[in-house]
Parts: C-alpha cells; structure tokens; sequence
C-alpha cells in the first residue's frame, strides 16, 4: 500500500514517527511531507525521520495563513499526484486534507484539540475516519459534519504514542530546573486572544531565577528574540531546536503555556503548572487526574511553583501517579497502524 503522511508539527513528528517506521517496515511505500516550519524540521531531522518539505507556515497574520496555505495546497497537489497514495494521514492539515479529498484519496485524521475551530472546519468535513483521544465526546465533532459511526476513539493521550516506548534517561540536575514553554501565538485559536501570560511568565522570573535555571522553549524566532532581549542573563532561552522528552526530564518543574508539552510532562510525572489562557478536553482530563495545576494570575503560579519545587513527597507521588496512568493508556501508535491496514 502506498500511504502519504502530511507531518507539519513537532508534535506530530513524535506522534507520527513510529507508526512510519513499523508501516515500512511491513513494506508498505510511505511518503511524508511537511513545510517549512522550524521546530518540526528540525525536530525530524534530529529523529531522522526524512520528510520532503513542500510550501511554507503562514505565521501569525490572517492573510499570510490564507495565502501560503492555498500556495502549498497547490504545490502539494502535484507533490502528491506523483506519488499516488491508496491513502492519506494527516493531523488535521488543511492543504493535506483538500488535496486528499480533491485527488480522491481516502484520508484517515487525526485531532485531539476540537477548541481550534478553524483548522477542524477546514479538515474534519473531508476526513473519511477521524481518531482521537477516549475523552473528547463525539459531539464534539460531529457538529464540524462528520457522522459518528466514522470517528475511532482511543484510551490514551497521544504523547502516549512516544513516552510508552522512551528509553532516555534522566538526567540529575545540580540544582533546580525550570522549563517554560511559551504559548502557540500564531495558532488560528489565538489570533484574536490576548494572553495574561507574559506579565505572569515576567513575575515569576522576578521571583525565582536567582533560586532556579529558568530554561525557556520558543516556539518561534521572533519569540526567542523577544524572550532574549525581555529576561537577558537571568533565563536561559533554547536558541535550538531540542529533544523535548530529554528537556522535560531535565526539570524540576514544568510551565506550560500550550498543550502538547504540558500533557508530555505530566504523563512523565513532572510537576506541571498549566497557564494557558483557554480550557480544552485534554487539559480538563489532566486536572481532574491531578496531574496537573493550573493558575491565571502571577501571584499564585509563584506560590505553586516554589511549593511544587520543594515538596518531594508531592513530585515522588506525581511520578507515582503518572506511570500508573501512562501503564493505562493504549498505544496510539497501534490504532494506527490498524486502522490504515483495514
């Protein structure tokens, strides 16, 4: 079977990796694209996971988004007519699921985050079977015009499909850690938000780099600019792209201002303080399990991170919990891999 992978972020890089190398490896002709978006290249470059990069991330604006994504659904089209798939897998891509249903080629979907409205309109109507985590209703999606009967749910978050099969080691530090990782600014979601997180982010800095290594993940160049040139010497801000389960397991403590990373290291039992400004499914699953905290203003996310940093019996019952939890979780890998050999 001929099947075309359209990978286009980090988190999909890491989703998507192992699923590729078990469908060649069965002898299957794989094919995967993505675009010109920093973190996924170079993260897949350091997974050596080879990836034909077709078009470009249309930033933050509007009309750069509208422009760059029918840029690459055209040349994506002739990418891919060339290649001549039985079959499609795409993480909700908007240029991957039009030139999927434009070429008549069946699109198996993947989706965890119903709350970006947009990219679910574009792709979720043109997805013939749709899977995603047990805790998203199917409400949830049907509203975006796919029936019920063509959505597969499965029993894991989807770092499950990476953290089951992760061998790094940890990584003792000398003295506390604290990774950041900044929000997804130029998401469709957020375009017409704006986040409480910096002045928090500032705060907390104020009050903790001289007791801890503050180390910030961006996501964007223009970020780790303005994160230079906001913190200087008091952070120490990721010029590069990196392994982001080594990082993890690198910290003492983890903030999140998104989703993927915060779900990651609270599966891996590392406290975690989510400050995202917008409730989802998959956040709301990991507070209740009490694997994560979450807080919107500086004054308590300074009172819960010195506490989380010093309470060990709390991060030893964190780890405890988290594996119990991860041990629980199917591979997302499996359903797959399954469900493209129907």
């Amino acid at each position: 079977m001929k099947i075309w992978f359209d990978i286009l972020t980090p988190k999909q890089v890491m989703f998507f990796r192992r699923a590729v190398t078990l469908l060649r490896n069965s002898g299957h002709d794989v094919f995967c694209t993505s675009r010109h978006y920093r973190e996924a290249v170079e993260l897949a470059r350091i997974k050596k996971l080879d990836l034909t990069i077709v078009g470009s991330h249309g930033g933050g604006d509007r009309y750069d988004k509208l422009r760059e994504s029918a840029n690459r659904t055209f040349e994506l089209t002739e990418v891919v007519k060339r290649f001549g798939p039985d079959v499609a897998v795409t993480f909700s891509s908007p240029e991957g699921a039009r030139v999927a249903f434009g070429l008549g080629v069946r699109q198996v979907g993947f989706n965890d985050s119903p709350h970006a409205e947009a990219v679910a309109r574009l792709t979720i109507p043109l997805t013939n079977k749709l899977l995603c985590p047990w805790i998203i209703p199917y409400s949830a999606w049907t509203g975006y015009g796919i029936a019920k009967k063509n959505i597969t749910r499965y029993r894991a978050l989807d770092p499950a499909a990476w953290l089951k099969h992760d061998e790094t080691p940890e990584v003792e530090q000398e003295e506390n850690t604290i990774l950041v990782r900044l929000e997804e600014s130029k998401a469709s979601y957020m375009a017409d938000r704006k986040p409480n997180t910096a002045k928090m982010i500032d705060e907390f800095v104020a009050e903790l780099w001289q007791s801890a290594k503050i180390v910030m993940l961006c996501r964007y160049q223009d970020q780790i600019a303005e994160a230079e040139a906001r913190y200087g010497n008091r952070v120490h801000v990721l010029k590069d792209v990196v392994d982001g389960t080594e990082l993890v397991k690198s910290a003492q403590l983890f903030i999140g201002a998104g989703g993927t990373m915060t779900a990651e290291a609270a599966l891996l039992g590392k406290p975690t303080i989510s400050i995202v400004p917008l409730q989802f499914y998959v956040e709301n699953y990991l507070l209740e399990s009490g694997l994560v905290k979450k807080t919107a203003n500086s004054k308590s996310l300074v009172k819960l991170g010195k506490k989380m940093l010093s309470d060990e019996h709390y991060r030893y019952l964190q780890k405890k919990k988290a594996a119990r939890i991860l041990s629980w979780m199917e591979d997302p890998t499996d359903k797959i891999v399954s469900t493209l050999r129907l």
